[in-house]
C-alpha cells in the first residue's frame, strides 16, 4: 500500500538539505497511498459529503508545514507518520459529520469496515482457510469475503483495528507496534488472538448457517 521506503529516506536526505522538488516529489509519491488509506477509512455517508481529494490535500498541506520538525526528531518512518496526520484528518471529518448517535467514539474516528468484497477480504478469507476457504468460483470468493466482513465488523475495536491494519493497509507488525506503542512482539501475539477469534467466529457462524443436524 505504501511506496517503498528507501527512496523515500533519500527524498528525506535531499529535502533536509533544503531541495524544494525534493519535497514536491515526497509529498507527490505518496498521494496514491493516502488516497487508498481515506478511502478505507472514512465512512462512506462521509465520502458522499466531502471530496476524498480535499482531505489528501489537507493531509498533505499539514505535512508540508510540520516536515522540518519531522525531519529534525523522525520517531518512526515518513509513511507511518504521514499515516497519523490522515488519521487524525479523518477523525476531525468524523466528529464534523457524525453519523450515527450510537457508534461507539472510537468508530467515529476512523473505523471503517471495507464492503464490497475487496481483494484483501478475499486474500484473508483464504488465510483463515488455510487455503480452502477461496474456491475457484467468483461468486463464492464473494460470497466468502462477505462473511469476513461481516464477522470483522463485529469484532472487538482493538481486534478490528488490528486486523484492518495486517490485511487492509498491508503493515508489518513492526509498523503496528510502533503506531500502538508495542513492541514487535507484543503486537504479534496481538494479532494473532485477533486472527483466532476472527476465525472462530466465522466457524461459529457457518455452524449455525447449517442448522440443526437431524438425528
Amino acid at each position: 500500500m505504501w511506496p517503498e521506503q528507501q527512496p523515500t529516506e533519500e527524498l528525506l536526505v535531499q529535502a533536509k538539505g533544503g531541495d524544494d522538488s525534493a519535497v514536491n516529489a515526497l509529498m507527490d509519491r505518496h498521494r496514491n497511498s493516502l488516497r487508498q488509506l481515506i478511502r478505507l477509512r472514512l465512512d462512506a455517508r462521509i465520502q458522499k459529503r466531502i471530496d476524498v481529494s480535499d482531505v489528501i490535500q489537507d493531509v498533505l498541506v499539514e505535512a508540508n508545514r510540520r516536515l522540518a520538525t519531522y525531519m529534525d526528531n523522525p520517531i518512526m518512518p515518513f509513511h507511518l507518520w504521514l499515516r497519523q496526520i490522515a488519521k487524525d484528518r479523518i477523525i476531525d471529518a468524523h466528529r464534523r459529520h457524525r453519523v450515527s448517535a450510537k457508534r461507539s467514539v472510537d468508530r467515529e474516528q476512523g473505523l471503517r469496515i471495507p464492503r464490497g468484497h475487496d481483494q484483501s477480504s478475499i486474500q484473508l478469507a483464504s488465510f483463515l482457510g488455510d487455503g480452502g476457504l477461496t474456491p475457484a468460483a467468483v461468486a463464492l470468493q464473494k460470497e466468502m469475503a462477505q462473511k469476513v466482513e461481516e464477522a470483522i465488523s463485529r469484532m472487538d475495536d482493538k481486534d478490528c483495528e488490528i486486523i484492518m491494519m495486517r490485511h487492509y493497509e498491508h503493515l508489518s507488525n513492526q509498523e503496528i507496534g510502533k503506531i500502538l506503542g508495542l513492541t514487535e512482539p507484543a503486537a504479534s501475539m496481538r494479532y494473532l488472538r485477533a486472527i483466532r477469534r476472527l476465525k472462530t467466529m466465522i466457524q461459529e457462524d457457518e455452524k449455525q448457517s447449517d442448522g440443526p443436524t437431524a438425528e
